[in-house]
Formats: structure tokens, C-alpha cells, sequence
């Protein structure tokens, strides 16, 4: 197979950077994604895991894949694909209705039953552990091969000034 690339952008902030598939490492993981171009969302920075930022949208693929190329350390680069449901993104603590709430609006997962998270990790020593639920594996499906050290700056700056209005997206290159 071939390999295939896609664009990883924050829209509102003018930013982007390429990504290689891991078809090799996570295959199942990478045809789902593929097929299903473009995603995206609403951008978040994390709370837990340190250095990174999500989108959490409705599930896509026909059957969810098993957890291929795990890993609860991601490193600078990696983009990760998770499976929650609903509950498990409903505690206080992470904060999504309390700020739809501020906004006038309802957290965009709200009462779906799956919800998936697109995540791009930027930066080092990150660890994917939950207070609500411990351990939380990730599958590396994509790994950014361009444009890093700019997006870095611009989560950097979601991170101090805020996330609202801003999308992550996800576009076959």
C-alpha cells in the first residue's frame, strides 16, 4: 500500500500540519479514519493527559477497531484514536457541560451512547492516566511528519487563551 497523508488543522488560527498513516501499525484504525475524511470538531486541550488537544465527534466507522498499536505514552506527534461512551465524558470534572452551559448551548456528545476522540499530541511527557478511570490506551494511528513546531505554538496558545470558537480538523493531503 501506498503511503497516504492527511492535514491536521486549527482553522481559526491559520495552522496545519501533515500526518502519515500508520497503515502498517494500526490498519484497521487508519482505513476507518481514512474512509470517513474529513473530521473534526470543536478543539479541546486536555486536562489529564498534559500536551495535547482533541475533537470529540460521533462514531464513524462500521465496527469500532480493536485497541492496534496501544500506548498510555504518547510522544510528540502522535495522533490518537479513543472510544468513550457517553458516561464516561460526563463527570463534572472534565468540564464540557458546565462550559456548554456558559455558552448557552449543550456539550456537542451529549447523549450519544460512543463518542470518539481525535487526539494530536505536541509536546513531551505525556501520560494517559484518568483520576475517574485510570489507565486510558490510546491507538496511534497517524504520526505528523511536517509542521509540528507550528502547530506546537498554536496549542501552546489554545492552552493560555483558549479553545472557544476554534476547530481541529482532519483532511486527507
Amino acid at each position: 500500500m501506498a503511503e497516504r497523508f492527511i492535514e491536521v488543522s486549527l482553522d481559526k488560527r491559520g495552522v496545519s500540519c501533515t500526518a502519515k498513516l500508520l497503515d502498517d501499525r494500526a490498519p484497521l484504525t487508519c482505513a476507518a479514519v481514512w474512509d470517513a475524511l474529513p473530521l473534526g470538531g470543536d478543539v479541546y486541550h486536555a486536562k489529564y493527559a498534559r500536551n495535547e488537544i482533541y475533537a470529540l465527534i460521533p462514531p464513524f466507522a462500521p465496527q469500532e477497531p480493536p485497541l492496534e498499536n496501544p500506548t498510555i505514552t504518547p510522544i510528540p506527534g502522535d495522533l490518537c484514536y479513543f472510544t468513550f461512551s457517553n458516561t464516561q465524558l460526563a463527570t463534572p470534572g472534565y468540564g464540557y457541560e458546565a462550559a456548554a452551559e456558559q455558552q448557552g448551548t449543550e456539550a456537542a456528545h451529549a447523549g450519544r451512547a460512543t463518542v470518539i476522540d481525535l487526539a494530536l499530541f505536541y509536546e513531551r511527557n505525556n501520560l494517559l492516566i484518568n483520576g475517574d478511570a485510570g489507565w486510558v490506551p490510546g491507538i496511534v494511528w497517524g504520526q505528523i511528519v511536517e509542521g509540528l513546531d507550528s502547530m506546537a505554538e498554536a496549542c501552546q496558545d489554545l492552552w493560555r487563551s483558549g479553545a472557544v470558537g476554534e476547530t481541529l480538523n482532519f483532511r486527507r493531503a
